[in-house]
This record gives C-alpha cells, structure tokens and sequence, in this order.
C-alpha cells in the first residue's frame, strides 16, 4: 500500500508541475528574471505550496504514525548553519543556471527534454561527488 501511495503522490507531484509550468525553464527563469520581463505567475505557485505544506505539518507535527502506519519522520534540527546555507546558495544558483529544480528536472526529463537530461546527469553527478566528499571528510548526518 506505502509503494501505491507513492506513486500516486509522485504522480499527482509531477502534474501539478507540469500544469503550474514549473517544469518549464523558460517560465522558470521568467520568474528568476526580476530586473527583466518578469513573470511572477510562479510566486503563487510557491505560495499556494508553502501554504498546502504549512497545514500538513501543523497535522502531522504531533503525530507518531502516518496514515498508512510507517513511522513520522520530520525535521528536528532547526539550526540554520554553513552546510545549510551553502547548499542553499548552490541550489538556487543551479536553479537560476539551468531553469530546473530536481523534482520538475526529472518531469521534464519524462516528457522527453532534452535539457533535462543534461541537468538530471549533472545533478546525479554532483550527488556522486558529494557523497565521496562527505565520505573522504569522515562527515556523517
């Protein structure tokens, strides 16, 4: 049942995205253009997520179980440090590079972009160095 629910919210994920455009870079770098012809369609976007995600955490903040049975697994940690915001730096300067975040890069990699397989190959490239990274620094979770 835990495998069906996750392909139904993956599918359900992923065309919401397509609807939104967000797995479209030009809307994308639209959005990221402020100086430019600015396109602010995916601030309500975001929006609307942010506001759908804050509910499902106030629920879920209390509980132990999900609705399936397997165990909660939310953040604890609400330290905000170097490794934080550096990834952070690195992901929107990607995001502002390439058009594409992980999520709408792999939808845009189903529906057959061809820049969408150059990001997820540079993105599961740089997931590969980081974990040897991590590992040759002797860093944990």
């Amino acid at each position: 049942m835990q495998v069906f629910a996750s392909l139904l919210a993956g599918l359900v994920f992923g065309l919401g995205l397509i609807v939104s455009g967000m797995a479209n870079p030009a809307k994308v770098l639209g959005f990221l253009d402020l100086a430019g012809a600015w396109d602010p369609s995916l601030a309500f976007v975001m929006g609307g997520a942010i506001a759908v995600g804050a509910i499902a955490f106030f629920i879920a903040r209390n509980r132990l179980v999900s609705l399936l049975g397997t165990p909660m697994q939310l953040p604890t940690s609400r330290a905000i440090d170097r490794r934080l915001v550096g990834g952070s730096l690195l992901f929107g300067i990607g995001w502002g590079i390439a058009g594409f975040c992980p999520g709408p890069g792999l939808v845009a990699l189903g529906m057959g972009e061809v820049k969408a397989l150059v990001f997820v190959v540079a993105m599961l490239a740089g997931m590969g160095l980081w974990v040897l990274f991590e590992a040759r620094a002797g860093v944990s979770k």
